[in-house]
């Protein structure tokens, strides 16, 4: 399998974006691999970069976007930060690859047993430990976490089904805050050119769910 070029880009439909994830999907949870010259892709693609999609996921070192879908060089742009939520920065990301270099699709990527969003539930303990930075990280959590909680329930990571609807409701938030926030993307999307979507990928079995 080559690398994308300029022309094999444009013939890209968002759809057919999708669907080259969902099988680069299943390919990885049969443990089978496309068959890659990744030199050849270095060579390739010293010139420039034709990727199809843009992939919001979580830092956790197992969800590397180009090994779940079983993507080469030059397929992907791969935005990572702890609990895969949107700010100006990554949103200037995702407009450069979609509206300069022609990404067709957007896919934020949740994950199940996330520490970010754990850190979130107990962020009175983490708060504890005097780390300004990530204390500012999960308390971004705060407004999704006081939608979703009912009231008396247990908030703390040991909770298992709100950490769930936590991690379903973060993408779901973030794909809001994408076209709330970004013009551009929004009206992408609304124009065809792209899509906007939400996936959950599961670390006990590889699988990943689409939204």
């Amino acid at each position: 399998m080559k690398a994308h070029t300029s022309e094999t880009q444009s013939t890209i439909t968002p759809e057919k974006a999708l669907n080259f994830l969902k099988e680069g999907n299943q390919r990885f949870v049969n443990n089978l691999k496309a068959n890659r010259d990744l030199l050849e892709q270095v060579n390739a693609t010293r010139e420039g970069q034709w990727p199809f999609a843009v992939v919001l996921s979580c830092i956790d070192s197992r969800t590397s976007a180009e090994l779940i879908f079983d993507q080469g060089l030059g397929d992907v742009f791969s935005i990572r930060i702890a609990g895969n939520f949107v700010n100006q920065d990554i949103l200037g990301s995702m407009e450069f690859g979609c509206n300069v270099a022609g990404s067709k699709l957007v896919v934020v990527l949740g994950h199940t047993k996330c520490g970010a969003l754990k850190g979130g539930l107990d962020a009175a303990q983490i708060e504890g430990l005097g780390m300004d930075n990530l204390n500012h990280l999960i308390n971004h959590f705060d407004p999704i976490i006081n939608e979703i909680i009912e009231e008396g329930e247990d908030r703390s990571s040991k909770n298992s089904a709100l950490l769930e609807r936590l991690n379903q409701q973060n993408v779901k938030s973030a794909i809001e805050d994408i076209r709330k926030q970004s013009s551009t993307l929004a009206r992408l999307e609304q124009e065809g050119k792209i899509k906007i979507v939400g996936a959950n990928y599961d670390v006990e079995t590889g699988v990943v769910t689409w939204l």
